[in-house]
């Protein structure tokens, strides 16, 4: 299965986030009362249109609205922001639009940096990823600069690059760049391949399944298999002659609020009208299930793990040659993910009394815990991944952030290490020839290149799929260290910046974070970087309890009640950068998009004289009344619900939007959103900036930028990409005082 997944891209050449949910249903109104002690209190009255450094902010009117949560009345003033179909709205967002143009463009060094954006984008090369084999062949998504999406091609192997041909060029199909390619999957004879496509960063996709020998269309058309929420799947089955697929709800199913919810499993016969697909499984899953499919090597079986909503619970169904589905894990078994072996032999990732991983090994067709051999033990590194050839297992483990690689047979005998560069992330493992495997390797300083891992002699070889930079950091280097949070757990901070540079607190620093579901923040490469090293700036990417780095305990550590700790770590990281002189509080920025918006927004109201700068990108704000959009009744089970007493507590307790204090001198900020967003709804941002505006007593600016053609990152046109980066380095070098002298380092 190769989808982009939700994966968190916090590092600069993180795209826009935006999309447009239907508005929630509001709680019923009541009389406003004081909040209980401890609790964070109503914003006062204010008006809207307050000038700020020779800003005046679109007015937006307060009608109060109240909620009522476990006997405690909270105020909203702005809940009439979240209409996004409402012309008054669509006016106030034009207004804001227009007030940061003027602001942005007014900034003398736009044009230069715009220009140098545009250079290194368009200059960087072909890159392939989300790689799978299939008929001998392997099948890849490409970026080409200066093409606006990607493409699918198919090549004879990773080393025959002249081999190459497009299969599915969504350029061409839309030469504006608004449909991207969701994901792909062949068939395992790799005669047919099944291509899921959506417009406009909205990740509402269909499949289309092409004929990989001539590249056309069989006219085989299936809707709604793909949502930005629930996700979506497909696994071919083993004949080639049909596939089984994610079904969400059609219209005139369910009511119109639960469209992106209630996925089930069906299946679509080749040459077969989609109405006369049959179902398969899913009418017991739960609302906000996430269902991936894979087929077995021999196309005999089909695995279909079913996930909780977003924090990280599964059941396991395996489907056999006969047909029949049998449940196999269940979430009190923490099986977390499973491959099938090159014998049908079904291999498992299980947290259960192990936090850090173990792989076990169940019988072929035979789907039974009790029986499952234990293969990897749980160990000191956090088993993030694996992959069993014909006689090899390959286990991708973490190591707090950087990755490892370790290979056992398949008794589990270790058979060594492959030589993977220091703090480098492998972010994925792909079946070779024989016993030989392709990695995926990425540094902070080296862009992703594929390499051969050769099982015969231990060894690594550079593939000719490997990126090529037109900068180099060979001037810039790595260092990670340690801080203490709050409560004195250590939290690892990745520093970059140019060698010998004085620490002095001179140095303008951008620190960024995530901390959420589980996902890790591991070395990651961008040539934007290029701009902020040659200005003499300092980039830290801190490694927070919520994220994965060092297992379930870390991850468990920073959600539902626990999410405060995930803002006490990012704090920390930034004390630390001031302690070490890496920056002081006047040059110090901070950077994040979705859950790491969040985390922008707790930064912003908790420690506002910390920052001079912040960019959220599609952030979530409103913590109380999240989980009533579609994405957000996904993320329950790793944020909480105010249903509960207790997670309602914790959540009203850091809630961004609840905690923004009139009176308060808020540091310059912007917003970033769309109009397209499945997953973060754009009414959060609209809300904080609306409310931010009002509040703050300071001259710095508070400014929303929002896209009315993206989604939340996800299919952004590379045009629109140059233009979002271009404002992220205007508004931070502005802010920060930073004159932009251009390049400091010539091209390659």
């Amino acid at each position: 299965m190769n989808r982009l997944r939700t994966t968190p891209a916090v590092f600069l050449t993180l795209p826009l986030l935006a999309a447009c949910s239907a508005p929630p249903a509001k709680p019923p109104g009541g009389p406003a009362a004081a909040p209980p002690a401890g609790a964070p209190a109503p914003a006062a009255a204010a008006t809207a249109a307050t000038p700020r450094a020779g800003l005046s902010y679109p007015e937006a009117a307060r009608r109060p609205v109240t909620n009522e949560y476990h006997g405690t009345k909270v105020v909203d003033e702005y809940q009439w922001l979240e209409d996004s179909r409402a012309p008054e709205v669509q006016r106030w967002v034009e207004e804001q639009n227009r007030l940061t143009r003027g602001y942005l463009d007014a900034a003398p060094m736009r044009p230069a940096i715009r220009e140098r954006v545009k250079e290194i984008l368009s200059a960087t090369s072909a890159s392939h990823f989300l790689l799978d084999e299939a008929g001998g062949q392997l099948f890849a998504l490409k970026t080409q600069p200066p093409k606006q999406q990607p493409s699918l091609v198919v090549l004879k192997s990773a080393s025959d690059l002249a081999s190459e041909r497009i299969l599915v060029d969504p350029n061409v199909i839309d030469p504006k760049g608004h449909t991207a390619i969701d994901w792909f999957v062949p068939s395992r004879d790799g005669k047919k391949v099944a291509v899921s496509m959506s417009e406009g960063g909205s990740e509402n996709g269909t499949v289309r399944v092409y004929d990989v020998a001539t590249g056309k269309e069989t006219g085989d058309t299936v809707p709604f298999v793909h949502s930005g929420t629930a996700g979506g799947s497909l696994a071919w089955r083993g004949d080639g002659k049909g596939f089984y697929y994610t079904r969400h709800p059609r219209p005139g199913e369910r009511p119109p609020e639960d469209m992106g919810f209630y996925q089930q499993i069906y299946f679509h016969a080749l040459g077969a009208p989609e109405k006369e697909d049959t179902y398969s499984l899913g009418k017991d899953f739960p609302r906000i299930a996430e269902v991936e499919l894979t087929t077995s090597e021999s196309g005999r079986l089909v695995h279909a793990s079913v996930q909780n909503g977003d924090g990280g619970e599964y059941w396991h169904y395996l489907l056999d040659a006969a047909g029949k589905w049998t449940r196999f894990a269940g979430l009190p078994d923490k099986v977390v993910r499973a491959r099938f072996g090159s014998d049908d032999r079904l291999y498992v990732l299980s947290l259960k009394d192990a936090p850090r991983g173990k792989v076990l090994r169940l019988p072929a067709g035979k789907p039974d815990l009790a029986k499952a051999e234990l293969v990897v033990p749980e160990s000191a590194s956090v088993i993030q991944d694996f992959l069993p050839t014909t006689g090899r297992l390959y286990v991708r483990d973490l190591l707090g952030g950087p990755s490892q690689v370790r290979v056992f047979d398949l008794k589990g005998k270790a058979l060594g290490m492959a030589p993977t560069p220091p703090i480098s992330s492998v972010r994925q493992l792909v079946r070779a020839a024989g016993d030989d495997v392709l990695l995926r390797i990425v540094s902070y300083t080296e862009p992703p290149a594929w390499y051969t891992y050769s099982a015969r002699d231990g060894k690594l070889a550079k593939t000719p799929l490997a990126v090529t930079s037109p900068v180099s950091y060979a001037d810039v280097e790595v260092v990670r260290e340690v801080c203490s949070s709050k409560d004195g757990t250590k939290v690892p901070i990745n520093i970059l910046r140019r060698k010998g540079s004085a620490l002095d607190g001179t140095a303008p620093a951008l620190l960024t974070g995530y901390g959420g579901y589980g996902t890790s923040l591991s070395p990651g490469f961008s040539p934007l970087w290029r701009l902020w090293f040659d200005q003499g700036g300092v980039y830290a990417v801190a490694n927070l309890r919520g994220g994965g780095e060092f297992g379930e305990a870390w991850h468990h550590g920073g959600n539902l009640t626990r999410k405060q700790n995930v803002f006490d770590d990012f704090a920390a990281c930034a004390k630390h950068l001031v302690d070490a002189r890496y920056a002081s509080p006047e040059k110090l920025a901070i950077l994040g998009g979705s859950n790491g918006g969040l985390l922008m927004g707790a930064q912003l109201t908790q420690h506002p004289e910390t920052y001079k700068a912040v960019v959220s990108l599609v952030g979530i704000y409103d913590m109380l009344r999240v989980e009533l959009t579609t994405n957000g009744a996904f993320n329950v089970t790793e944020f909480g619900t105010v249903k509960d007493p207790e997670q309602f507590k914790a959540l009203y307790a850091y809630s961004p939007y609840h905690n923004v204090k009139p009176g308060t001198a808020y540091p310059a900020t912007l917003f970033m959103t769309g109009a397209n967003d499945p997953r973060v709804d754009p009414w959060h941002s609209r809300k904080m900036a609306a409310r931010m505006q009002a509040a703050t007593s300071g001259t710095a600016p508070i400014l929303l930028r929002a896209s009315g053609a993206t989604g939340h990152g996800i299919g952004t046109p590379l045009s629109e990409e140059i233009e979002q980066q271009t404002d992220l380095f205007t508004f931070l070098f502005k802010e920060l005082g930073i004159t932009y002298g251009g390049s400091k380092e010539g091209a390659r």
